[in-house]
């Protein structure tokens, strides 16, 4: 899997690829990124990449010269084609099935992160960036959301997590049937009175998967009722 991230903040980006799982996935050749300085594509003695908006309103927004630069570099020397992404709230949502898709994707990813109060309508229009969204909020810039889709697809590629039963069994996975994860445990037996449920130590694998099958149900019904109302029809039971 190969990205391409570009960012007013290539150290912010940089700090997060260097680190955990990320860092490891890249050091073993599982997956590799690229991070361009959009400012190296800024015009004029100050490298400005935004302007006041038309129409009048607050904050900045990208011009689209500085984009289509760096855009357009970044795709020469991928020199094949690529799968433009824009985190943006306007997006679709960063989901368990989008990840798994990113994740397989044969396709370099080039990754605009954006910052201010948009970016101008051509940039959308000329390069038709496939927008991405975490969540019904707005964050300062692309940069965390970015990151986000990177690490929620990287931990999925086969390998990447030493025992791929790590993945297999997260929440919203197959195996959790869309839904949360089951509760864990470990040492010590008792702590503070509260106590590792005797299912868990008992060594009877069949009845441990039917525990966590049926407190993984509980869960997602307790803390996620609209995962369950979707699983089960609508009716949430």
């Amino acid at each position: 899997m190969h990205a391409e991230i570009i960012t007013l903040f290539p150290d912010m980006v940089r700090a997060v690829l260097d680190t955990s799982i990320l860092s490891r996935a890249r050091e073993a050749g599982q997956f590799t990124c690229g991070v361009t300085d959009l400012r190296e594509f800024g015009l004029g003695n100050y490298r400005r990449v935004d302007d006041v908006p038309y129409g009048g309103g607050p904050g900045m927004v990208f011009r689209p010269e500085p984009v289509y630069a760096a855009v357009e570099a970044v795709e020469a020397r991928l020199d094949g084609p690529v799968r433009r992404l824009l985190p943006s709230p306007q997006g679709r949502v960063l989901d368990h099935a989008l990840a798994a898709e990113l994740a397989r994707e044969a396709r370099p990813l080039v990754i605009l992160c954006g910052h201010y109060e948009g970016m101008d309508e051509r940039i959308m229009q000329g390069l038709a960036f496939e927008e991405v969204s975490l969540g019904d909020f707005v964050l300062t810039g692309g940069e965390l959301p970015a990151l986000a889709m990177l690490d929620a697809a990287v931990r999925l590629i086969p390998g990447v997590l030493g025992d791929d039963r790590s993945h297999q069994q997260d929440c919203f996975s197959e195996a959790a049937a869309g839904g949360l994860k089951y509760p864990q445990y470990t040492r010590p037996v008792v702590f503070r009175g509260m106590t590792v449920p005797e299912v868990l130590r008992s060594g009877h694998h069949a009845e441990i998967e039917r525990w966590r099958a049926e407190q993984a149900r509980q869960v997602t019904r307790t803390k996620r009722p609209d995962l369950a109302a979707r699983k089960s029809g609508g009716n949430g039971a």
